[in-house]
């Protein structure tokens, strides 16, 4: 069955009540089996993301020899080869919708002694990647894209990379992660600047798992030569697939939700500053670490939103929550205004153009810009929503059906299991309408 045959329709559910434990950190997940895999000895990972995503990464070090044992849901014990103890091997490694593994891997691979390529499903090799295999020639990685710096990526083995000092046009938390994975094999110091922060899951990981790293908000630098040791990981739960019932509850009635132990990386939760400056109720309880990560239990309860001028400093501290958030600009009052937010024409879709498009079927005013939008806010109606397939849009507007006046339709929500399988019965075990 393709992903266009699969669809939700949304409607007014009830309040929300009860406490949740959403699915665990994708970015967390992705990275604690490639450096689990690449260290010495047995690592076990807690709370490992379940979704076609991070499987598609685990896969690929299975089949470049790594042992992992699954005992359990979200559990893995991983037998590591060392960081020069992958095997090649014939035919292309799989990503599957996975981004984040593809930019990733293509850093790590650089410095292996065998070649390998890297292939995706049709909406990963839409995604651009030049912005990953530029500066890691630079390093002096060979790297051949498809037409346009398109997937599929041919990695060339065997070449020695060194070390570079590295500006980052964009803010991209994979660029950074790519070039420091490649770092790891280069010889010298590499480092990264950025213009804007972003999340820092991979500086955080390398340094638990023993890797001398330095590292601030926008600046990262660490020297080749040294090793990957074991540890145990619990990965907290992913903030993005939080951010759907964080904004859920804020928006209905009557609504409270606690939500437990949700990753609060501060390069992650843009999106709670920018709901707490639109008037919403979310407070952070029992705050702890786990695995390098900060944690915290966060109680939400309904409260009404008015329109922001959003600050740009937030923006790419939530780049993957900006659907759910257009969504409570939909319902807020008065007009909600995103600018600095181009990095969304670029992931799974073109995400402004078909939330914005999404939107308006639901009666709801937006005016695109090209890097951002402004959101009307108002009182959404029913509708059919085409979410392209892409995850995030389909959970976003499941949401948006909560507070429709007539149900919404979602078509093409077969990719929500890359990220969040099991969304829909989570949702409707605390209030949701949703069939």
């Amino acid at each position: 069955m393709s992903g266009g045959d699969l669809h939700w329709t949304a409607r007014t559910g009830a309040a929300l009540r009860g406490t949740l434990s959403v699915p665990g950190d994708k970015s967390v997940s992705h990275r604690a089996i490639m450096f689990a895999a690449l260290a010495e000895g047995v690592s076990r990972i807690e709370g490992f993301l379940e979704g076609e995503d991070a499987r598609a990464t685990e896969a690929v070090f299975r089949r470049l020899g790594v042992s992992i044992d699954a005992p359990g849901p979200g559990r893995r014990v991983v037998h590591g080869v060392g960081l020069h103890g992958l095997r090649g091997v014939d035919g292309p490694l799989d990503c599957g919708n996975a981004g984040t593994a593809m930019r990733l891997l293509a850093g790590l691979f650089a410095g292996q002694a065998f070649d390998t390529t890297l292939v995706g499903d049709v909406s990963l090799s839409k995604r651009p990647m030049r912005r990953v295999t530029e500066p890691l020639a630079r390093m002096g990685a060979r790297i051949d894209t498809g037409e346009g710096g398109l997937p599929p990526l041919h990695i060339h083995g065997g070449t020695p990379l060194k070390g570079i000092e590295f500006e980052t046009p964009v803010a991209s938390a994979q660029v950074k992660s790519a070039l420091l994975l490649a770092g790891l094999y280069a010889q010298g110091t590499t480092t990264v600047h950025e213009a804007q922060p972003t999340r820092d899951y991979t500086e955080r990981m390398l340094a638990a798992f023993g890797w001398p790293i330095d590292f601030a908000p926008g600046h990262a630098r660490l020297e080749g030569g040294h090793r990957l040791q074991a540890m145990n990981v619990i990965v907290p739960a992913d903030f993005s697939s939080a951010a759907f019932f964080i904004v859920a509850a804020t928006l209905i009635p009557g609504s409270e939700l606690r939500l437990r132990r949700v990753g609060m990386n501060p390069r992650r939760v843009g999106l709670l500053h920018v709901l707490r400056l639109m008037g919403a109720d979310i407070h952070a309880e029992s705050a702890d670490e786990q695995g390098g990560e900060p944690v915290a239990d966060l109680v939400v309860r309904h409260a009404p939103l008015r329109g922001i001028e959003v600050p740009e400093e937030h923006v790419a501290d939530m780049i993957d929550e900006f659907p759910v958030l257009f969504v409570a600009a939909a319902c807020a009052e008065g007009a909600t205004v995103v600018r600095g937010a181009s990095e969304l024409r670029v992931k799974e879709s073109d995400r402004i153009g078909t939330v914005a498009a999404g939107l308006r079927a639901l009666g709801i005013r937006v005016d695109e810009t090209p890097d951002g939008a402004t959101v009307h806010g108002g009182a959404p109606g029913g509708g059919r929503i085409d979410s392209h397939g892409d995850h995030r849009v389909a959970m976003a507007f499941a949401v948006a059906g909560q507070m429709a006046s007539a149900p919404v339709r979602i078509d093409d929500i077969a990719n929500v299991a890359t990220s969040f399988p099991g969304f829909d019965a989570m949702a409707r075990e605390v209030g949701f309408g949703l069939d």
